[in-house]
């Protein structure tokens, strides 16, 4: 007996310390300690459902080990009785799981209603859309269009009408709430018609921010699909909204060359800056660019330094986007063709598309990611190492190559 305790010990010790390492640090992509009312009504209902499972898992173990103990075999018994039935017994076991299954399906069923309510009066309306591999937000409503981090307001009803671009994705951000599917949608003559369009109605009572991911395996780059949803107070989000609508000049000679050679480049086939003459409509909209989090939705972190290895080596950096780089072709479009000095511009111009309230840099400076944004709310790309690697390649690949 007394060998046995170290062989149990053994195997129980891993399985305490995996258990006490999940006591420790920060999760931000937690489910446990929702901020919106939707994510409250999935949680409780979770809540309830595991505290069923559990007291069924102790009477049946409880049950089990009386039975094992009480009724085991010893030496010189008789052999027991056959027993071929037991009405109250049969009654008991058909009448018990009925009745726990009611108590679980109302509910359910309470659950699904109220999450699938109609949108409320006042509620401010997001189409969260998806695509191979980036987000895009827009405000119909206000005329604002974003990507890959939205604002909310705290308070405020809120009600994400969800689509996809092309393939089937997954919409989730944990604090906010459990994951829905982001359906393609087929659009007709008359439009889209609501029924066809996945929602999520919730009001965020925490400021902050939240990362999310597509939780649905989408083709190449989905492990690389984030995004961040900052929640803010009233005015906070009625500033944004004023902010993104007026047009950011660069500050300093580089971020003016930059929007030069942006505006003159292929970059403006794709890309919508507010208050120029970019307008494309196949990437991501870059008003205000120089505050997100990320690049390349969760990439890498947001500074010059990355973003010019971005736009010189995009294909390379976040296997199959669509983006072009400048020796490598993408999305069914050639070469870009710019320079290391070119793309370092465009950089400094991008960079410097931010919230006046978040403060002026030195034309040139490094962006850091908002204060507010912790580095938490960056993927999990180690990109060190990577820019100088993928330089090299190109480098290598350009002296086989004409220069563009």
């Amino acid at each position: 007996m007394r060998q046995g305790f170290p062989r149990i010990t053994r195997w129980l010790a891993p399985g305490v310390v995996l258990l006490l390492t999940a006591c420790a640090g920060e999760h931000p992509q937690t489910v446990l300690r929702p901020i919106t009312d939707y994510g409250r009504i999935q949680s409780d209902l979770w809540a309830t459902v595991t505290w069923w499972t559990v007291g069924i898992m102790l009477v049946v173990f409880g049950a089990l080990t009386y039975i094992l103990v009480r009724y085991r075999a010893r030496p010189g018994d008789p052999p027991p009785k056959p027993i071929y039935g037991s009405t109250r017994l049969e009654i008991a076991w058909t009448i018990g799981p009925a009745l726990i299954i009611l108590f679980i399906a109302i509910p359910t069923i309470r659950a699904i209603f109220e999450t699938q309510a109609e949108d409320p009066e006042g509620a401010l309306v997001i189409q969260a859309i998806g695509h191979q591999w980036w987000w895009e937000f827009r405000y119909p409503e206000l005329g604002v269009t974003t990507a890959n981090q939205f604002y909310m307001p705290e308070g405020r009803p809120v009600s994400l009408h969800l689509s996809s671009a092309d393939v089937i994705h997954s919409f989730w951000v944990p604090r906010l709430g459990g994951k829905k599917d982001v359906n393609p949608v087929v659009r007709t003559p008359e439009g889209v018609r609501p029924l066809h369009l996945n929602r999520i109605v919730l009001q965020a009572d925490s400021t902050g921010d939240y990362k999310g991911q597509c939780a649905e395996y989408c083709g190449t780059a989905h492990a690389i699909m984030y995004m961040l949803a900052r929640v803010v107070d009233e005015a906070e989000f009625q500033r944004w909204i004023e902010d993104i609508r007026t047009p950011m000049e660069p500050a300093g000679d580089l971020a003016a060359q930059g929007r030069e050679i942006f505006q003159r480049s292929t970059c403006i086939a794709c890309h919508t800056i507010e208050g120029t003459s970019a307008r494309g409509q196949l990437g991501p909209n870059l008003t205000l660019f120089g505050d997100r989090f990320s690049i390349a939705a969760g990439l890498m972190a947001n500074n010059e330094e990355n973003l010019t290895e971005w736009i010189l080596h995009a294909p390379e950096l976040k296997k199959g986007a669509l983006m072009p780089g400048a020796r490598v072709g993408g999305g069914g479009m050639p070469p870009t063709g710019l320079s290391r000095e070119d793309a370092r511009a465009i950089a400094a111009y991008l960079s410097d598309l931010r919230r006046p309230l978040l403060g002026a840099r030195p034309a040139g400076s490094a962006a850091a990611p908002p204060s507010t944004a912790p580095d938490t709310m960056v993927g999990t790309t180690d990109t060190t190492g990577i820019a100088a690697d993928t330089a090299s390649a190109a480098a290598d690949t350009a002296r086989q190559q004409p220069q563009l």
